[in-house]
């Protein structure tokens, strides 16, 4: 049997030299960080295992960590829930204490279990206390997992996922630029009814940066819009299809989305920029159906030992009324992360033959002409 793995080791090297939206010439509003990616947040690492095996393995798991791989300090952070028809895991703490403990992981449906317990092995086996549970030298955790359904691609009951390649992908996170589309997490997983996955872009907000990384799996084809074009309705009935009546006629699937910045925010805070969260996604055409997870988490990397369990701590908040840039750079880069999951996807042939077509480049152009968007 022939077996692919890129692990997370190599998940963050050079450049993709495959393009991403901007590149196709799309107008997007703001202005992105040096890399367009989560890791413009200063601290951010992201590590990805993907796993590509024979014709039905097509999956993967993501680690987000808001202060890198050798970090214990807490982050302050807020969730929010969109549409509930999916997971993550530890936002009870996080709504209770105001913090994450440690990194944000995601996979597929039935890997979070896995997933969240090889996490607790990890910190354990390096010594990576979180500091809001830590008790007379020893811990408990409440790892933070979340998940989208990649059952059409990938054979999602053999549970292919291991504790190797949670540790992987955290073992192998990195700043720089962060690899998009059919890695990690998002291996197996459709958007719009074109092959999505992860997709990740920055926005300046006067002195702050704003990152988001996406795990997207939602939508109709029908829905999508890029940069207030149709695209989805462009491509005529009938063209492109799936031939899979489910993913082409109902919105079934789901989204999860990751806000870092480096702006002192505070929880309440935080949870109002998770919510903005979902101006990107619409955006982009979602209405958060039914069956969707679209489960969004927002953190900030300022106010560095806020969780020091032992002393008083001095922190810094900026003002509601000056939050304005970050509301609108949040929803900028969302928008943009969604549309580079998709950009940068490869079409993928899956479980039980079941085939997804990558968006196409020159259908998208097509689109940006007719609309006088691009010339």
């Amino acid at each position: 049997m022939l077996v692919f793995w890129i692990c997370a080791i190599l998940a963050l090297g050079p450049a993709q030299p495959k393009p991403r939206t901007r590149d196709l010439g799309v107008p997007l509003d703001g202005t992105p960080g040096p890399l367009n990616a989560i890791t413009d947040v200063a601290g951010v690492e992201v590590g990805h295992t993907t796993l590509i095996s024979g014709d039905s393995v097509r999956t993967g798991v993501t680690a987000v960590l808001p202060r890198g791989r050798q970090a214990t300090d807490s982050v302050f952070a807020a969730w929010f829930s969109q549409n509930g028809d999916g997971e993550m895991t530890g936002t009870t703490w996080i709504e209770e204490s105001g913090f994450l403990d440690g990194p944000v992981m995601i996979t597929n449906t039935h890997s979070v279990g896995l997933v969240r317990d090889a996490v607790i092995a990890w910190q354990v086996r390096a010594g990576r206390r979180p500091k809001t549970n830590t008790y007379a030298g020893s811990f408990f955790s409440l790892p933070v997992v979340a998940e989208t359904y990649d059952g059409r691609l990938n054979d999602i009951n053999g549970f292919h996922v291991k504790e190797k390649h949670v540790f992987d992908a955290l073992d192998g996170a990195r700043a720089g630029p962060v690899p998009e589309g059919n890695v990690g997490g998002g291996t197996g997983m459709i958007c719009y009814g074109f092959k999505g996955g992860i997709g990740t872009a920055s926005r300046k907000a006067g002195d702050y940066t704003v990152g988001a990384l996406v795990q997207c799996n939602c939508g109709l084809r029908t829905q999508l819009m890029v940069a207030g074009v149709p695209v989805g309705r462009e491509t005529p009935e009938g063209v492109l299809r799936s031939g899979d009546p489910v993913l082409d006629r109902a919105e079934v699937g789901s989204i999860i989305i990751v806000v870092a910045t480096d702006a002192p925010l505070l929880p309440h805070q935080l949870k109002r920029l998770a919510r903005r969260a979902t101006m990107g996604l619409a955006r982009t055409g979602s209405t958060s159906g039914n069956s969707s997870g679209d489960i969004f988490l927002a953190f900030s990397t300022a106010n560095s030992d806020a969780a020091n369990p032992a002393k008083t701590v001095a922190l810094q908040m900026l003002p509601n009324n000056l939050m304005n840039p970050l509301f609108a750079a949040t929803a900028e880069a969302v928008e943009e992360a969604i549309l580079n999951a998709m950009v940068t996807a490869e079409t993928m042939t899956g479980n039980n033959g079941n085939r997804v077509i990558a968006l196409p480049h020159d259908r998208l152009q097509q689109a940006m002409k007719k609309y006088n968007r691009i010339r």
